[in-house]
């Protein structure tokens, strides 16, 4: 994780920069392991030291935190403290929606073989497809996953926290499957058939 430390009129010493890693680091490996970046400003508020943590979870969350403190040690403590209760709070989110979703799932996963189609298509003596000369890779068919039923928010966090590019899920709605997926531009794009 990239960890900005700055300060506004306000000294950041390097044992300063060394406790705020340090403090980030170990709130981000026990609720949240993948965090890509934090900024973290101090500054002066009347009598007080401020410290402002924003915390880029992952893509689409971002987490924000406050402290206050009678100098810049206690203000960073206060403010990990509040983003560690926030963290926490989202992860236990995240887990019981997952336990309250799985018995709505429609079909549940078999057990999940890897098969190689490009074998296949060997074997029934079909050449593997080819463009312009360029063979492509194997075509791999992934372990059956089940299609979970959940709205697009829903959807979206998921793909997100798993990291993957695409997720397919049955709309919570409409009962038909959609697709929601990461463009090229970093924005969410969503599929829906319709009724039609």
């Amino acid at each position: 994780m990239h960890v900005t430390v700055a300060g506004k009129q306000v000294e950041t010493g390097e044992a300063l920069k060394v406790h705020v890693r340090d403090g980030l680091d170990a709130i981000t490996r026990k609720y949240f392991d993948h965090a890509l970046e934090a900024n973290v400003t101090f500054h002066r508020s009347r009598a007080h030291f401020a410290c402002d943590i924003n915390l880029k979870a992952g893509r689409g969350l971002t987490m924000r935190a406050e402290g206050e403190g009678p100098d810049a040690h206690r203000a960073f403590e206060e403010a990990a403290e509040h983003l560690a209760k926030r963290l926490r709070r989202y992860r236990r989110r995240m887990n019981e929606h997952s336990r309250s979703v799985a018995p709505d799932r429609d079909a549940e996963a078999p057990s999940g073989r890897e098969r190689v189609l490009q074998a296949i298509e060997e074997e029934e003596g079909e050449q593997p497809v080819a463009t312009n000369g360029a063979d492509h890779g194997a075509i791999i068919a992934e372990h059956a996953t089940a299609i979970a039923l959940m709205t697009v928010g829903e959807a979206v966090m998921r793909m997100d926290l798993a990291h993957v590019p695409v997720l397919m899920f049955r709309n919570k709605a409409t009962r038909t499957l959609n697709v929601v997926y990461r463009r090229g531009d970093g924005h969410v794009g969503w599929i829906d058939p319709g009724e039609g």
